[in-house]
């Protein structure tokens, strides 16, 4: 894309608030992994993940699993209760969460605000996911789902200061578009590479620097 070389005219713009009314909120649910948050259907709750990490995913019509995005805390999901329209994905919980559940009628105009500008930051991940998906080959698509699971409830610091994630084949082929197969193929080249170190159920990132340099390609 083609930028020009001259800067447009600033328009001031009005912060938003950062903090929600509480009285929106209508309960906290606990949920535990692998445990099903929402089925497609109709929706009247907008949600708001307080610790842990959610993943809204969508099937096909052969039973074929899709990551459509991970939500982390302080981030929303359900947000088509605020246009009254019906569900069209799953969601589910990873690691051990907790979801407030909001309902959209009691929401102040500050309420709107605050979810509007964390659904603006949403749109803004789910298009570069949409790049690297379509864009991207699958070896900068993996690196960078690597990347993209550092900073979620999926990964945890090792002693020698290297992340590990938590994440089988299979999750990481649903989350870039791909079978288990060839995913596992990839990861076996990075793995020789040293770029990261495979287990059973988990990925340990040796060379970030690396990955991120794989993951531009």
């Amino acid at each position: 894309m083609l930028l020009s070389n001259k800067t447009a005219p600033q328009t001031p713009t009005r912060s938003a608030p950062s903090k929600l009314d509480r009285s929106s909120f209508v309960d906290t649910v606990s949920h535990r992994p692998g445990s099903v948050i929402l089925y497609p259907g109709k929706s009247d709750m907008l949600y708001r993940v307080s610790s842990g990490l959610v993943r809204i995913h969508t099937m096909d019509d052969d039973g074929n699993g899709l990551t459509l995005r991970y939500v982390k805390p302080g981030d929303y999901f359900g947000e088509e209760a605020l246009a009254g329209l019906d569900r069209q994905y799953f969601a589910e919980a990873v690691t051990d969460s907790s979801v407030d559940v909001m309902n959209p009628a009691l929401m102040t105009a500050e309420d709107n605000l605050v979810v509007t500008t964390h659904l603006v930051r949403t749109l803004e991940r789910a298009y570069e996911s949409i790049y690297r998906l379509v864009g991207k080959r699958l070896r900068a698509r993996i690196a960078g789902e690597l990347l993209e699971l550092k900073d979620t409830a999926l990964a945890s610091v090792q002693p020698g200061g290297e992340t590990m994630i938590y994440a089988t084949h299979d999750e990481l082929a649903a989350a870039v578009g791909s079978v288990r197969e060839t995913v596992t193929k990839v990861v076996g080249e990075l793995s020789r590479e040293g770029v990261i170190s495979a287990g059973y159920g988990k990925i340990t990132l040796n060379n970030e620097a690396a990955l991120s340099r794989i993951a531009a390609e």
